[in-house]
Parts: C-alpha cells; structure tokens; sequence
C-alpha cells in the first residue's frame, strides 16, 4: 500500500494511510468530509456526495434487469415498525428513537430555565411514535402486511439514510450513512437463489471498480446476553456474507452484505408466499458512504485521478477538492 494515496495527493505528498484516524483527519483536512459536531457524524462535500450517487446509480443498474418496484425511504419509521423488525431486541444499543417536549405551560417555563442555565434538559422529553431508521429494507416490510406475494417472488429496490449508535473516530463507523438494498420476498427456496445471485453480483460490481475484495461468512453484532449463540447460529447456518475491501485503513471491514433471513420478516408482518406458506425474505445491501471511502482510500483523494475504467464506470465529473486544487 506504499503508493495508497499517490495518486490524489501528488509525488510530494505521496504517503500511504496506516490507521483510521489518520485516514479521517486528511478527509477532513481536504475537505472530503465536514465534522458534523459529535463522534461519528459529518457532512459531505459536493466531491463526496457526487461519488456517493455514481454509485447508487451503479449498484441501480446492476438490479435493473429484474425490474424492481424503486423505494426511496423516510430516515424515520415508526416505533411499531421498528419493534416489529427484531432490531429492539438484537441491537438496543445501536438504536435510535425520537423524543420531544410534550409539557404544560409549567414545564415549558422549568424547561427553559435549564436550557438558559446550560442544565440538563432531555430528560424533560419523552419518546414519540417514531424512531430513526436502522436498515433500509425495514420500512418495507409492514407495507406489505397481510399481503400474499405473486408466483417467483417480489423484489424491491430500497434505499433509506439509516443511523446506528455507534461513535467512533473511524470513518468506516458513521452514525448517519445511506444503505442501497435489493429485497427479495417469497418462497425460501427463492430467497436463498437471490441472496447467492447478489453476492455474485455484488463481488463483479465492486470488483469492477478495482476494490480488492472478498466474500466471507458473517454474523451480526447481537447484543447482551446469547450474543455469542445466536452469532454462531447465523454462521452456521450461512445467513448472512459480507463483501469486504479496506475501507479506512489496512483492515477490510463490510461495504455490502448479503443476507437471508429465513422467515423472520414473513412472520413478523404476516407476509406469506405464492404457495400460502410464511414468506422468506432475502436482501443485499451496499452501504455507499462505506464503498466511497474504500475508493478514497484506494484510489487517492482526488477523483479527477483515478484510473479512466473506473471513472467511465461511475461516470464520474466532479470538481477537485478545494485543497487539491
């Protein structure tokens, strides 16, 4: 990796990323990514959003061939809809849900008091009914509740901005990022199919664009007590694979996974298949801030650099970073 950032940077600054923290503090000093005020949180620049958007466009027509119904989702759901996905249970760390103030006149006056003498004032809300959005394809499944799916299944293109509560100085672990997902809902037999056919699409898409990736076996970050258990039941069972690449540093970490989640969904929101039977599901998911940054870190900082094949293929027209310039 000794010529990593060659490329965006020039011959004179030509040094390679070793950690993440190093990795984030040249995006924010080239002004790639903006500090968005706490741990994990920024603001993208046009440079940086134009990227994100090549490669939504792309990842769209790899999936544009099963014709699939296109969704762009709310970054807020409903706490029902939340509930009912299982993330509650699973993941109550990572979770967002939305408080505000719903007090009479006295404690509005209490309220502000607190706020004007720089006390604490959050725990005067209480939780609404809605929650922010943890994975792109949850807002999809109540709109098909009680509903019977036609003979070979139905596939969605989903896409949604989701928050997860992670802070961390790693810029691979933003707080706010957009998913691009493909569902399938139907017959296991289907959702099986799908899952293995994305990853394959998955793997000639990023692989395209010079990423050096792999496809490995995963589990998801369960939380608390039976984590283990229930993370070495997903692996046996080959529910889930992640395509990995270097994303921030030398360490591959996730930029799209694929996943079959049995009959969990069909349950949950009464979803059966064409035969009657509780639907399965299936879906794969590209997360685009994480596959920007995996290109950053490859491919230089400066876009107008990259190789030619990779541009065409993102059809990349941007303007240099101001710092670049």
């Amino acid at each position: 990796m000794s010529n990593l950032t060659k490329r965006g940077l020039g011959e004179s600054d030509g040094r390679a990323i070793t950690s993440a923290e190093e990795f984030r503090s040249r995006l924010l000093t080239l002004g790639l990514l903006v500090d968005g005020g706490a741990i994990g949180l920024y603001h993208r620049s046009a440079t940086f959003e134009s990227i994100v958007r090549s490669i939504e466009a792309l990842a769209s027509k790899a999936g544009r061939d099963q014709s699939p119904r296109q969704l762009y989702f709310s970054p807020v759901i409903g706490l029902a809809t939340l509930l009912g996905s299982g993330y509650v249970s699973a993941f109550p760390n990572l979770i967002g849900t939305i408080n505000s103030f719903d007090g009479d006149g006295e404690a509005l006056r209490e309220l502000r008091s607190r706020v004007d003498a720089g006390g604490q004032w959050v725990e005067m809300t209480s939780p609404t009914e809605v929650a922010l959005c943890s994975a792109s394809c949850h807002s999809l499944y109540p709109m098909l509740a009680h509903t019977t799916q036609p003979e070979g299944g139905s596939i969605f293109e989903v896409q949604a901005s989701c928050f997860r509560h992670e802070p961390s100085l790693d810029p691979a672990r933003m707080q706010s990022f957009r998913q691009h997902e493909f569902v399938y809902v139907g017959t296991a037999p289907g959702a099986l199919e799908f899952r293995d056919q994305w990853l394959e699409r998955g793997r000639a898409l990023l692989g395209g664009l010079g990423l050096g990736i792999d496809v490995v076996p995963a589990s998801d970050p369960f939380f608390g007590r039976g984590a283990q258990l229930l993370s070495r039941g997903q692996l046996d069972k080959e529910l889930k694979f992640e395509i990995v690449a270097p994303i921030s540093s030398t360490q591959p970490g996730a930029v799209a996974s694929s996943n079959y989640h049995e009959d969990h969904f069909g349950a949950a929101f009464d979803l059966k298949d064409a035969n009657g039977q509780v639907a399965h599901t299936a879906c794969i998911g590209f997360g685009l801030e994480r596959i920007t940054l995996a290109l950053l870190l490859k491919l230089g900082f400066d876009p107008a650099l990259w190789p030619g094949g990779v541009r065409q293929q993102l059809d990349i027209s941007v303007e240099r970073p101001s710092a670049l310039s």
